[in-house]
């Protein structure tokens, strides 16, 4: 399984760091409240190389 470490420090790095969630949501139908709201079967297939899922909470 491959994972991404995301480290952000200071005001530039939330910044940079608000923006990539932001680019990384748009692109797999992610919307503000963290629900799917894609229409692609591609993007379902690779939700899981950014995305997992927790069982609660």
């Amino acid at each position: 399984m491959r994972e991404i470490l995301h480290i952000q420090g200071g005001q530039c790095g939330n910044q940079i760091g608000a923006k990539f969630w932001e680019v990384v949501c748009a692109e797999h139908g992610i919307d503000p409240t963290g629900r799917y709201a894609g229409d692609s079967d591609l993007q379902l297939e690779r939700i899981n190389v950014y995305y997992n899922e927790a069982s609660c909470g």
